[in-house]
């Protein structure tokens, strides 16, 4: 893949078997090939069994996957990565790094859900599995903050220069802008949230999910896990066929206000990624732009768009702004 930010990172299968020489020679000999990128990490798959994950910039740490999944996987019914080995940063790779192990699935979409009410229903299952689990000692000013855990109103700024950033893109984007501002209103209007503070996964998108004979199998990448409140949890879920929003927002009973943050949520890291993206990966920007049209068919009580593209796209990670 292309650099996404200004300050990535480039590697090479020889950068790794560079790595995995110097400090887990053990493995240096496997196989090893590229396995996918996302918006924060690239992925070689080592052997049969292991995946090497490397951030794509500096800043990029798999702290909490390390500390924290070990401890939550347990409570979790769904398989979750398993962090084996932490790399080092070097001179040549200035970043922490991890080997875990390589799990099978495929990428939620048309040819891989049997039934998407009852993969609505397992998606359910995992957020308020992962949301009950204990805190085991976390506290947010542990490295577990982050800005989907808070207030919608904390990130109005970012949104609205986001949406007219999309509006910028003029005919090119073909989405109903005004409509989408009046649902922003609309959310942004609402009382806080409120609530006690649990677990987040923070970016429960299509790409983060797999999928094993049809059913929801695997929750990926749980480089942005942190403590805060529930509403930006659910705005991944407008990136799914109806049946599964439906199956999903009834088996967590989330009321009206509720659903209305989530939409609102949905919204702004969707109008946050559409002009970061449009150029450097295009594949995300559009499936930005399906979940935009997404809000506002829900908004409007209809169907998805039939021009929205599938769900399943190669990109996986979390939106960089």
């Amino acid at each position: 893949m292309p650099p996404l930010h200004p300050n990535e990172i480039p590697t090479t299968p020889a950068l790794v078997r560079e790595l995995l020489a110097t400090q887990m020679p053990e493995w240096a000999g496997l196989p090893l090939r590229y396995a996918g990128a996302g918006t924060d990490n690239t992925m070689y798959r080592l052997g049969d069994e292991y995946v090497v994950r490397l951030p794509r910039t500096p800043e990029g740490s798999p702290a909490r996957e390390l500390t924290w999944l070990p401890r939550l996987a347990p409570h979790l019914s769904h398989r979750v990565p398993e962090p084996l080995r932490h790399g080092a940063p070097t001179d040549r790779f200035p970043a922490e790094w991890t080997v875990s192990r390589w799990i099978e699935g495929e990428e939620p979409g048309p040819g891989t859900v049997r039934d998407w009410t009852a993969f609505g229903a397992d998606l359910a299952t995992f957020v308020r599995e992962l949301r009950g689990a204990p805190l085991m000692g976390a506290r947010r000013a542990d490295g577990l903050s982050w800005y989907r855990g808070g207030q919608l109103r904390g990130i109005a700024a970012q949104a609205e220069a986001a949406l007219a950033g999309c509006a910028a893109l003029g005919d090119a984007l073909d989405l109903d802008l005004t409509a989408l501002r009046e649902v922003w209103k609309t959310a942004l209007a609402l009382p806080d949230a409120e609530g006690p503070e649990g677990w987040l996964h923070g970016d429960l998108r299509p790409a983060n999910l797999l999928v094993e004979d049809g059913r929801l199998h695997a929750v990926l990448d749980f480089g942005t896990l942190s403590l805060g409140l529930p509403d930006a949890e659910h705005s991944p879920v407008f990136d799914l066929p109806p049946e599964a929003r439906t199956a999903y927002r009834a088996a967590l009973a989330l009321d009206d206000t509720t659903w209305t943050r989530a939409r609102g949520w949905a919204l702004a890291v969707a109008a946050l990624a559409v002009p970061y993206y449009w150029k450097t990966l295009p594949d995300f920007a559009a499936e930005s732009v399906t979940r935009l049209r997404n809000v506002l068919a829900d908004a409007a009580g209809t169907g998805p768009d039939d021009r929205a593209p599938d769900t399943a796209h190669p990109a996986a990670g979390t939106v960089a702004p």
